[in-house]
């Protein structure tokens, strides 16, 4: 092997696929050693060393050094093979290492493959993959199509590296404010907590160093542009950008924007904020199936109730009520476990025993027995929503049988007195049409409305006492009534014509 090809060789791999050199010259060293082994056997003692500066091969076997003639004759294919698998190895560990650095931070790439499910895409170096569960719901992505996301998971695949991408992370809403917001980089402004829901909301806590920047006004940018630009990254998902504190009584009001919040009551004990407001403000500090008040917990870090001032105190009524029927409970332990935010019988079968035996004096083995009657209340309460759940929708169901057979019933029963009705009707027009034929006389324009009257008013009588038969079924035999009517006129019509022939 010529010395100088092998370190063009390692210049080139370290500088195209950003393979330390160390690495390259070590892998070359096994493959050689490998080959020699294979060729001397594999208990000779063969060592074989790489001159980093000239290229040169030293091989040592036996503690004798081989000649170059020696060292050319070694199997120069076994020994490519094994330096193309190194390289391939050293590659791999390379990408690890340089994808797992950026793990939860953005990448832009190609589209290569989008089919409804999981889409390729093209980073340089590496072909990564979109799985359809890190999408954003309702978006459509194409091939060729220039796409952000941030790198969620690094693993190895053989001799390949598979880097997961995702697009339903908090953190890529972070890394696209930072690109769209400098001062965020800059350290004017900093995002202090971000929670998000992919392709719908996400809410965004933010905070100044210098008290005369907004950090609210410098996200949203002029006329909105900033916000603008993350929004239509994220496929038009809607972006709250609420100012930070510390004090949770601050930044709870804060979070639960634009509901006007009257007060919040911590629960430390539990991590329970209860936040109360007016009556109609209740399905705004909700938001849509819960939706503003779940982000905003997630958002604050504390477990929200929205409840207005009316409910807690029924609330606590009952709390209050049903921790003294318990056993070794007094009016003041259940008081002063409702004043800590414990509202029900699944808040008491979580307390810590200590915190309990502190606050009401108890003794451990009283407290293990209330907590322990907790968890039973607790169940059967469970149980007993589950069965009410089932036994609604049964009702549900059965009412729904019932209309529907009802519907039937009505129709299936009204039909034939509108279909005799309509044909006595019918039968009597073409019977005074027949002696006005044998009369020798043609039935006039009067006498034919007036039959269509007849019979308007028997399909009228039919429907009166069939009220509750199916309204387009009685429209189709009113219709079908008329077309007799004229179909009969017609006959009529034409055997008067044919009986003055038939007299001459």
């Amino acid at each position: 092997m010529n010395p100088q090809d092998i370190l063009r060789y390692v210049d080139s791999l370290h500088r195209e696929k950003n393979i330390d050199t160390e690495l390259v010259f070590a892998a070359i060293e096994a493959a050689l050693q490998t080959a020699a082994k294979r060729q001397y056997g594999e208990d000779a003692d063969i060592v074989v060393r790489l001159d980093r500066e000239n290229g040169r091969i030293n091989a040592v076997l036996d503690g004798e050094a081989l000649g170059d003639d020696q060292i050319g004759r070694i199997g120069a294919q076994t020994a490519k093979q094994v330096i193309i698998q190194k390289v391939r190895e050293a590659e791999r560990d390379s990408l690890m290492s340089e994808y797992r650095d950026q793990i939860g931070d953005m990448v832009a790439g190609i589209i290569g493959r989008a089919d409804g499910g999981v889409a390729t895409v093209n980073l340089g170096n590496v072909e990564a993959i979109l799985p359809r569960s890190e999408q954003i719901p309702h978006e459509t992505l194409h091939a060729s199509e220039r796409v952000r996301a941030v790198v969620f998971e690094v693993k190895s695949a053989g001799n390949r590296v598979r880097v997961v991408l995702s697009r339903t992370r908090p953190q890529l809403v972070q890394r696209l404010f930072e690109q769209e917001i400098p001062e965020l980089s800059e350290g004017v402004i900093a995002i202090n907590s971000i929670s998000r829901e992919p392709g719908y909301r996400s809410k965004v806590a933010v905070s100044s160093g210098d008290s005369q920047v907004d950090p609210i006004a410098v996200c949203v940018g002029y006329r909105g542009s900033r916000i603008k630009a993350v929004r239509e990254e994220l496929a038009g998902e809607h972006i709250d950008v609420v100012r930070y504190s510390d004090d949770p009584e601050v930044l709870i009001p804060n979070a639960l924007q634009p509901a006007e919040v009257e007060q919040v009551l911590l629960c430390d004990m539990i991590g329970r904020a209860i936040v109360l407001v007016q009556e109609d403000q209740l399905s705004l500090a909700i938001g849509r199936r819960g939706q503003n008040v779940r982000l905003a917990s997630k958002l604050c870090g504390w477990d929200i109730e929205i409840m207005t001032a009316s409910e807690l105190e029924e609330q606590i009524e009952r709390a209050v009520a049903a921790f003294s029927q318990l056993d070794g409970m007094t009016a003041e332990i259940s008081q002063s476990l409702v004043e800590q935010g414990y509202l029900s019988y699944d808040d008491l079968s979580v307390i810590e025993p200590d915190q309990f035996m502190e606050m009401s004096g108890l003794t451990e083995e009283q407290v293990d027995r209330i907590v322990d009657m907790a968890e039973e209340k607790a169940e059967e309460a469970e149980a007993a929503a589950n069965a009410e759940r089932q036994a609604r929708k049964e009702r549900e169901r059965v009412a729904n049988q019932a209309d529907v057979q009802s519907s039937d019933d009505v129709v299936t029963s009204g039909e034939p007195a509108v279909d005799a009705q309509v044909d006595a009707a019918l039968q009597e027009a073409k019977l005074e049409d027949g002696e006005a034929v044998a009369a020798g006389a043609d039935p006039d324009a009067g006498e034919r409305v007036a039959d269509e009257q007849e019979v308007d008013e028997a399909v009228q009588a039919a429907e009166d006492d069939g009220a509750e038969s199916d309204a387009v079924g009685a429209d189709q035999e009113v219709a079908a009534s008329v077309e007799a009517t004229a179909a009969s006129e017609e006959e009529v019509e034409d055997e008067v014509a044919a009986k003055p022939q038939q007299e001459s």
